[in-house]
């Protein structure tokens, strides 16, 4: 147990919140116009009264575009990466010719880790950290060994990166209640009443790069909270820092409702002025005349269908003459309606509406996300997927879920693009080259294929286990030998009936003479 009498991590805190501060105001402002929920202003509580945006295209933007990155993200019925090993690493590990067999256990190691991400149920904390992407342009992640996965928003932590983009700290700042500290650190901390000792205090996650690792402690008032040091590979950090869209030399990303600021807040003032004018312009009004003989009594008494004294040239009907304003209002809201859906890819049909989808239809959407977001997938598969697979594969080998392989031979990889989702594309090009061989004809191919290693490749691009579909060579050399056993019977059995007749007719001679 150490005490910090610096407090260093809390001073550290407040001069990366300078950094962070107008980042932080965009994202409240973007969420705003959208989802006011994803980034609460400053001094929020569980009380606090939320503003409603009069347009609704911001939210359904929001949660349209991250339903698609989920669904590019982690697909469910397809691994969203590929392993690959070197010919070399091949040839040491399982001898030439097996190049099939290593893609088919390549691909069984994939399923398992696609089922460790099914079975940790991550998907729903990952739709959260995609919409604060899209919002707030920034999010942070964190796998722990136990436990559900955890989303921090921008306001909760501050990072820094280096030129590159590379994050070289994190700290995360959660109020917490002393009763959920341990002991020893209750008796460090200084509570003159009673009053104070239920007071919540801030607990500051330090995680920060130091060589060729990521050393990470807990602190609460300068006390470093027991049995919370630990250290990372580089490579394997629980914390990942997201961002949406990348700027060089910033520490912190910037979001996709950003970029299309204008348009919201147009749409929202036009949309405003429209629901207030329509609710004005449909209160009715009457007018009577001053000085005329209809009494405003009378007038407002007087039941439906009853009879009343007066004058109708008394009375008129306020109406607000503004359906030309209105007309040009609606008209421009429904442009700006338009530029935002496309935006949001609310007009692209890159997916059908169906319980299943199939891996053609997932790398299309990919392929769309691509050219629609301008290579915010490519930011997301390399900062979020790669680490999130290298994660995964370390923590079930030390499990024991998965074989041990040499180290460096295992190579994760994640292509964006029409490459996208793993094994899919192999299927495309395994089909491709069957086709380019068909005009040499079916003796060539059946000589010169290896028909066994072509369906051990094919099934680990469809995905699927062949272990007990496809026959091995024990079992086709036993069908073989009983082959051959069956023919060799018939044969004798040939023999013996083309025999049969001149034993018959030898036997009936003797019988003959004998009786003779």
């Amino acid at each position: 147990m150490t005490t910090n009498n610096t407090g260093s991590v809390a001073k550290r805190y407040a001069q990366l919140e300078t950094d962070r501060s107008p980042f932080l105001e965009r994202a409240r402002e973007a969420a705003e116009l959208s989802i006011p929920t994803l980034m609460p202003p400053k001094g929020h509580t569980g009380s606090t009264d939320y503003p409603t945006p009069y347009q609704s295209i911001g939210a359904r933007g929001v949660n349209n575009l991250a339903s698609k990155l989920l669904m590019t993200l982690l697909p469910p019925n397809a691994p969203f990466f590929r392993l690959t090993m070197d010919d070399f690493d091949v040839q040491n590990i399982a001898g030439e010719g097996t190049r099939g067999k290593v893609e088919e256990a390549l691909g069984r190691i994939e399923r398992a880790a696609m089922q460790e991400v099914e079975t940790k149920a991550i998907r729903v904390p990952v739709f959260e950290a995609i919409k604060q992407l899209i919002v707030a342009g920034n999010v942070l992640v964190h796998m722990p060994k136990e436990g559900g996965v955890r989303v921090f928003r921008l306001d909760r932590y501050v990072c820094q990166r280096d030129a590159m983009g590379n994050v070289l700290e994190i700290i995360i700042k959660e109020t917490v209640s002393p009763q959920m500290l341990p002991q020893k650190v209750k008796e460090l901390l200084t509570k003159p009443d009673e009053e104070q000792q239920f007071k919540n205090v801030d607990l500051y996650t330090h995680v920060k790069r130091v060589g060729k690792k990521w050393e990470v402690y807990q602190e609460v008032e300068g006390v470093v909270v027991p049995n919370s040091q630990g250290s990372y590979p580089i490579s394997k950090s629980p914390f990942m820092s997201l961002r949406m869209v990348r700027i060089d030399g910033e520490s912190y990303g910037r979001g996709y409702v950003e970029e299309f600021i204008g348009d919201l807040s147009s749409l929202e003032t036009l949309t405003k002025a429209i629901v207030q004018g329509s609710a004005a312009a449909a209160k009715v009004l009457f007018l009577v005349r001053p000085n005329g003989t209809t009494k405003q009594r009378v007038l407002a008494t007087t039941p439906n269908g009853g009879i009343a004294a007066g004058d109708a040239n008394d009375v008129s009907v306020l109406q607000l003459q503004k359906q030309g304003d209105f007309r040009v209002a609606q008209e421009t809201a429904r442009e700006l309606t338009e530029r935002l859906a496309f935006a949001f890819l609310m007009n692209s049909a890159v997916q059908r509406k169906a319980e299943r989808v199939t891996a053609e239809e997932v790398r299309f959407m990919a392929q769309e996300l691509e050219a629609a977001l301008g290579g915010v997938y490519s930011i997301l598969s390399q900062e979020f997927q790669y680490p999130l697979v290298q994660l995964l594969l370390d923590r079930m080998e030390k499990a024991g879920k998965l074989p041990k392989f040499p180290e460096e031979t295992l190579k994760p990889q994640i292509v964006t693009g029409m490459e996208a989702l793993g094994r899919g594309q192999d299927l495309n090009k395994l089909a491709q080259l069957l086709q380019f061989l068909q005009p040499l004809g079916p003796e060539l191919i059946q000589r010169e294929l290896n028909v066994n290693d072509y369906i051990d490749r094919l099934g680990a691009s469809l995905g699927i286990d062949t272990d007990g579909l496809i026959k091995s060579e024990e079992q086709k050399a036993q069908e073989q030998q009983m082959a051959q056993q069956q023919m060799m019977q018939q044969q004798m059995m040939q023999l013996a009936e083309k025999a049969t007749p001149p034993v018959a007719q030898g036997l009936m001679k003797q019988q003959e003479q004998q009786g003779n």
